[in-house]
């Protein structure tokens, strides 16, 4: 289920011309139907495909069998297209390029993270994630990020000491998809990464 990814998605198609297709749980993805196999029907009937999915690997391979172009609009690994928007929203507050922002995170080291570090490996941002040990985000996206030349990254366990010079201080839902079941449990671990008057405090910034 969604609100503002289907909203912004439909709304942006039909702005731009088009019309789109909504289509839920009937297509059954990998599930009802091989994902290789929804991928080929959609792509014979449509000049491209938006899917907001769970698991990482159904949008590759739909991403591999279709002839059209296919937008990630979430996956477990990723949402790319949310931080696109807000990378533009971060620019539109700040008044400036994102370039050479310290932007901060604090919570579960998520799919939100992923993105943010897919971001820092082409832009020159600070990327500085503050999380509990143990839930950290991919090892191979911060290597990336050092391997890219372009931005930086870097893990911390302390919320105060990570949000110090912050031009951005960014959160998350602390139970993300197939998670809810271990929100109360999860409260408890990420009670200290909230976002409050304290932790703003905590960047030295008015």
């Amino acid at each position: 289920p969604s609100t503002r990814t289907r909203v912004s998605f439909e709304s942006g198609f039909f702005r731009l011309g088009g019309h789109a297709l909504c289509l839920g749980e009937e297509v059954g993805i990998g599930k009802r139907e091989a994902t290789k196999d929804v991928a080929r029907v959609l792509a014979g009937m449509n000049e491209l495909l938006m899917a907001r999915l769970y698991a990482h690997s159904d949008m590759l391979e739909l991403a591999e069998y279709s002839d059209v172009p296919v937008i990630n609009g979430l996956t477990d690994f990723n949402h790319p297209c949310q931080i696109m928007a807000d990378a533009l929203t971060v620019e539109e507050v700040l008044g400036r390029s994102i370039e050479g922002a310290r932007v901060v995170y604090v919570g579960d080291g998520n799919n939100i993270v992923n993105s943010w570090l897919e971001l820092a490996c082409v832009m020159n941002i600070d990327f500085v994630c503050a999380c509990p040990e143990g839930y950290e985000p991919s090892a191979d996206l911060i290597a990336a990020v050092e391997a890219s030349g372009l931005g930086t990254a870097t893990v911390l366990n302390d919320p105060i000491a990570a949000v110090k010079d912050a031009d951005v201080v960014y959160a998350d839902v602390w139970a993300s998809m197939q998670q809810k079941e271990e929100a109360e449990a999860r409260e408890k671990i990420f009670m200290p990464y909230q976002v409050n008057e304290e932790l703003m405090a905590a960047t030295g910034k008015e």
